[in-house]
């Protein structure tokens, strides 16, 4: 079981060449990790079960089950498991940046969303995939046939963090775009004007769908970890600043705590989940985020 779990740190995951095999070793360890942790039972409860409550009928108790977790679970129907999923990417240049960790934000999100497809088509929610910068630039239909992880790893395994992003004209061209109500998971660091991105999710939830946002930051963008002059530069305008990095430090942590405390607010009003994670993090801690917060709602 280590073996596998070692699979969720970044460093070693790097070392896999191929998408499809880093995506199974994450799910494989991650859950080889819920037997072992305060989750245990919730890796059968995600994929084809949920807890029995008093009410349900005796005869839709999963025994086996029971025989091995020594806790009471029924079998869902079809009716209550498929639901339909959009894993969407932010293509943004800024994604496409590590100061010292493994992955770039954007290898992380990779990974995480290519992991995502497999936990979803597993349990047979039919899963699209949408990809974006200025505009939407690729868009694969909800499908749960297994054939559809291959279709979602080739366009996660070819796709590059290149220019320019408009986060909310995306959003809102995807919440015209779904036909009924749906899961919406976007991957993304959010550098960008707030207050449309805001708009734009408030259009998701408008129109009856769910939204999970993986707030994904470089480990360095979270500790600031500089301490001499240095240069930045911004990777969308290719803009560059030379400053002490000490004396604005500071400064930078609180505007930091300001963005992000902003946008758990702002989300919070309309139910949106904000999972924060940044580059250096294993990758249960994003998916045991998900998992927890799926269960409240489903």
């Amino acid at each position: 079981m280590a073996n596998v779990q070692q699979y969720l740190r970044p460093d070693v995951i790097r070392q896999v060449s191929r998408l499809d095999l880093r995506a199974k070793f994450i799910v494989q360890g991650f859950l080889a990790g819920l037997h072992v942790s305060p989750f245990h039972g919730f890796s059968v409860e995600f994929s084809e079960h949920r807890k029995y409550e008093p009410g349900d009928d005796v005869k839709d108790i999963d025994w086996n089950v029971y025989a091995r977790t020594e806790r009471l679970y029924v079998k869902k129907f079809q009716a209550e498991t498929n639901l339909t999923c959009y894993l969407v990417m932010d293509l943004s240049k800024s994604m496409d940046y590590t100061y010292r960790q493994a992955l770039t934000k954007f290898g992380y999100a990779i990974n995480l969303a290519a992991a995502m497809a497999f936990l979803m088509i597993q349990q047979q929610d039919p899963t699209g995939l949408v990809t974006f910068d200025t505009e939407i630039r690729t868009f694969l239909p909800p499908k749960s046939k297994r054939t559809q992880i291959g279709a979602i790893l080739s366009v996660l395994d070819a796709a590059r963090p290149v220019g320019q992003t408009n986060v909310a004209d995306c959003l809102h061209q995807i919440a015209r775009i779904i036909r009924k109500r749906s899961l919406v998971i976007l991957f993304s660091d959010l550098l960008t004007e707030l207050e449309p991105v805001v708009r734009a999710l408030h259009h998701l939830r408008h129109d009856g769908n769910e939204v999970i946002i993986f707030h994904i930051l470089d480990e360095a963008e979270v500790t600031f970890p500089f301490r001499q002059v240095v240069e930045l530069e911004e990777p969308e305008t290719l803009e560059r600043l030379t400053l002490d990095a000490r004396g604005v430090r500071e400064g930078y942590l609180q505007a930091l705590r300001e963005f992000t405390e902003q946008l758990d607010r702002e989300c919070l009003k309309v139910n949106i989940d904000v999972i924060r994670v940044h580059t250096g993090q294993n990758f249960d801690r994003a998916l045991i985020q998900y998992l927890t917060e799926r269960q409240k709602r489903f």
